[in-house]
C-alpha cells in the first residue's frame, strides 16, 4: 500500500455547519493526517495524507459531509512531493 498526499477544495454551505470537525473525525478514523482550514471565499481547504484507500474514501466522504453541510463541488489534486504531517488539524 502507498501513501500519498491531497489537497482538496470544498465548495457549497460548508462553514459554519462543523465540517472541518467532522472532516478531521472522518480522517482520524481512517488513520489520515494533515489539515482542514476554512477560506475566506467561503470554501474549505482540505489536505489529506494516508494509504491510498483511506484517501479514496475520505475523498468520496468530502462530496456528503456531515449533517447541515450542502456540498455543490469537490475538487482534488494529487501532490506529489508534499510533506505528510504528524497529526490532523483544523485552523
Amino acid at each position: 500500500m502507498s501513501t500519498r498526499c491531497v489537497r482538496a477544495y470544498v465548495t457549497g454551505k460548508v462553514q459554519g455547519v462543523w465540517y472541518r470537525r467532522a472532516t478531521q473525525e472522518q480522517a482520524l478514523k481512517r488513520g489520515i493526517t494533515g489539515y482542514a482550514r476554512n477560506l475566506p471565499d467561503g470554501r474549505v481547504e482540505v489536505f489529506i495524507c494516508g494509504q491510498s484507500s483511506a484517501i479514496a474514501e475520505l475523498s468520496e466522504w468530502l462530496w456528503q459531509g456531515p449533517e447541515g453541510a450542502r456540498v455543490t463541488h469537490v475538487t482534488v489534486e494529487v501532490l506529489d512531493h508534499a510533506h505528510a504531517p504528524d497529526h490532523f488539524a483544523t485552523y
